[in-house]
């Protein structure tokens, strides 16, 4: 069954003040853990929190989400043990870190795909790479220019502090250039959670967002997309993602201060067994094979 959607799911065992406390703080938290960061991850950290806490009822777990960014912010900052991050960090990320005395080191923990969502009544089924580029930079901006009906194209997109709106900047925006400058739409309605992503683009039938594999629900209309203008176009899945055939992808990361050890590095390792893998299966997202 699916996870509670929201990162206001009750966890009591989490330790959410813990938040405020120091990494370096070892000494008065030995058996505490904080992880903030990707709201994309979110709910993952907090079934895979729940499930150790089970198997490890001495170690306390809190999570928190806040997007990426906080989650890269805090690690800067030293402020936590684990920083959720749904992209990887940039050089200058992990410079303004270095200089403040941390040394991220990244984990990848699992795999997601971002998909591209329509209302259901929408009568697209399939968009090119460069016209999801188009419709999301201001270019395209009525169905009819994609075969669909004479109707406005209303933009959603996740709110800038999201690692998800970085990357579908930069892999679909951008279509992987670093050079191109291309950006969304001035117009582009920026929510904070990808549940309110598909709340909008269910209700509203000109819209057009996007979200990662494990937040897609039946109440939207995933559309498959190709890099090529004549297809093949490709549904995200768990086997597309693996074979490499759909093309927009990505690592989810876990970033520490460090090589870490205790029981943080405990922790980590656990993430990467079979039995937190399935989490993230049954979750929807890709497990690392």
């Amino acid at each position: 069954m699916r996870w509670e959607r929201g990162v206001s799911a009750a966890v009591l065992f989490l330790l959410v003040t813990a938040c405020s406390l120091s990494p370096s703080s070892n000494k008065s938290r030995l058996n505490t853990i904080t992880n903030r960061g990707s709201d994309t991850m979110v709910n993952l950290a907090l079934a895979w929190a729940e499930a150790y806490a089970k198997e490890f009822p001495q170690v306390e777990i809190s999570v928190s989400g806040g997007g990426s960014g906080t989650g890269i912010t805090a690690l800067t900052n030293n402020t936590v043990d684990i920083a959720n991050v749904s992209r990887a960090m940039t050089p200058a990320e992990i410079k303004t870190a270095q200089g403040n005395g941390v040394d991220p080191k990244q984990f990848i923990v699992a795999r997601d795909a971002i998909g591209v969502i329509v209302n259901p009544s929408n009568p697209v089924a399939h968009l090119s790479l460069q016209e999801v580029s188009d419709i999301f930079s201001g270019k395209i901006n009525n169905w009819r220019d994609v075969g669909g009906e004479d109707r406005p194209i209303v933009r959603v997109s996740r709110e800038v502090n999201s690692g998800t709106h970085v990357f579908f900047l930069q892999s679909v925006i951008q279509l992987g250039n670093p050079n191109n400058k291309t950006i969304f739409a001035a117009d582009t309605m920026l929510l904070p959670s990808s549940e309110g992503i598909i709340s909008e683009v269910n209700q509203n039938p000109n819209a057009i967002g996007y979200d990662g594999l494990g937040y897609i629900t039946s109440e939207v209309k995933v559309l498959g997309l190709a890099a090529d203008p004549a297809g093949p176009f490709i549904i995200p899945s768990s086997k597309t993602v693996l074979d490499h055939s759909y093309a927009i992808s990505r690592d989810l990361y876990m970033y520490t201060n460090g090589e870490p050890t205790g029981q943080i590095k405990a922790y980590l390792d656990w993430i990467l067994t079979p039995e937190a893998q399935q989490i993230v299966a049954n979750l929807g997202f890709i497990p690392i094979p």
